[in-house]
C-alpha cells in the first residue's frame, strides 16, 4: 500500500519540532511519498503567503541528507496569493519562478512530482503545457500532476502535451472518501468546483491506466473515528447511511479504526494522502498498510448509493 504524508500545516499550525517527528516515524514506517504546495499554508501566516510547508521540509531533508534519494517529493504551484488578490496561476512566467523558488525552499536540485494544483483558464492550456514540459525538459521536474481540474481539460492538456512532444500530466489529485457529500451540495471548506472524484473520473483512471490518482481529505477530518467531530450536514444521506453500515461491520470484524479501513480500501484503487497533526494520529493511519482486505471484504464495502 502507497500512503503520502501531507504536509499542509507543517511550520505553521504544526510547529517544526513536531513536523520532523511525524516526518521521522512516516519514513521509519517506509512511508516515502510527500506531498506540499508552494501556497502551504497563507491562510494560517500572518504575512498571508504560504511557503512554510515547504521551507520545513527542506530544514528536515538538510538534517537528513541520506534519504533525499529514496523519497518521492510532491508539491504544487498556481495558488499562491497575491498581494493585489487573487491567486499566481498559471502562465509560463509564474510555472517557471513558482518551481524554482518552491526547489530553493525545499533544498532539492529535482522535484519528483509537480502539481499544478488549480484551473487558470485566464491562461491559455498550451502555454500551460509547455511550460510544464520544458521544466521537465530542463532536469527541474521529473513527473506533472494535475490537480482540483474537471477531466475533461485534463486530457485536453494531454493531448496538447502530445502534439508539443512534451512530458504530460500522468498524475491526478482530488479529494474523495468512502462516502460522498450530496450531489451538487456545497461541501464546507471545499471550494474547488471540480475537486471531487466522479464516476467519470473513475471511468477515465480505468481507462488511462499511466495516470495514477491521488486523493486528499480521505478521512473527511477525523469524521469516521472521532465523536467530536461528526460529518458535515451534506453527507447525511441514505448512501451515507449504508456505506457506514459496512464500514463498521467490516471494521469490527478485523478489530480496526474505520478510518483504517477507509485508507485499506482506498489504497486499492489510489494513493491516498493523510494529513495528521500527532504521532498517535500517524501511527493509526500507518496501521491501514497492514490490513489487508480480501475479495469478500471489498465487495462488501462496495455498496451502491
Amino acid at each position: 500500500m502507497h500512503l503520502a504524508l501531507g504536509t499542509m500545516y507543517f511550520g505553521t499550525r504544526t510547529d517544526e519540532p513536531t513536523s520532523f517527528a511525524l516526518l521521522d516515524r512516516f519514513v521509519a514506517a517506509g512511508g516515502r511519498l510527500l506531498d506540499t504546495a508552494d501556497c502551504y499554508a497563507f491562510w494560517e501566516s500572518p504575512t498571508g503567503h504560504g511557503g512554510q510547508s515547504e521551507a520545513v521540509l527542506g530544514r528536515w531533508l538538510a538534517a537528513n541528507p541520506g534519504l533525499r534519494d529514496e523519497l518521492v517529493i510532491a508539491t504544487k504551484v498556481g495558488v499562491e496569493p497575491l498581494d493585489a488578490g487573487g491567486s499566481e496561476g498559471l502562465s509560463a512566467p509564474v510555472i517557471a519562478r513558482a518551481a524554482e523558488q518552491s526547489r530553493e525552499r525545499l533544498g532539492v536540485d529535482v522535484i519528483d512530482l509537480l502539481w499544478a494544483h488549480g484551473e487558470d483558464r485566464s491562461v491559455d492550456l498550451a502555454e500551460t503545457v509547455a511550460a510544464f514540459g520544458a521544466l521537465v525538459a530542463a532536469g527541474a521536474v521529473r513527473r506533472l500532476g494535475v490537480s482540483n481540474h474537471p477531466t475533461w481539460r485534463v486530457e485536453q492538456a494531454r493531448r496538447l502535451a502530445a502534439d508539443q512532444g512534451v512530458e504530460p500530466f500522468t498524475a491526478l489529485q482530488l479529494t474523495t472518501s468512502y462516502v460522498e457529500p450530496r450531489p451538487f451540495a456545497s461541501v464546507p471548506g471545499k471550494d474547488h468546483r471540480f475537486g471531487f472524484v466522479s464516476e467519470e473520473t473513475i471511468d477515465y483512471l480505468q481507462t488511462h491506466a499511466e495516470v495514477d490518482l491521488w486523493v486528499y481529505s480521505p478521512l473527511v477530518q477525523g469524521s469516521f473515528d472521532r465523536a467530536d467531530r461528526p460529518f458535515p450536514e451534506v453527507y447525511d444521506h441514505p448512501g451515507t447511511t449504508v456505506r457506514l453500515a459496512a464500514l463498521g461491520s467490516i471494521a469490527e470484524q478485523k478489530g480496526v479504526a474505520a478510518s483504517q479501513v477507509v485508507l485499506a480500501q482506498l489504497a486499492t484503487w489510489s494513493v491516498p494522502i493523510i494529513g495528521v497533526s500527532s504521532i498517535e494520529q500517524l501511527d493509526s493511519a500507518m496501521a491501514a498498510a497492514e490490513l489487508l482486505l480480501d475479495d469478500d471484504d471489498l465487495a462488501a464495502l462496495d455498496v451502491r448509493r
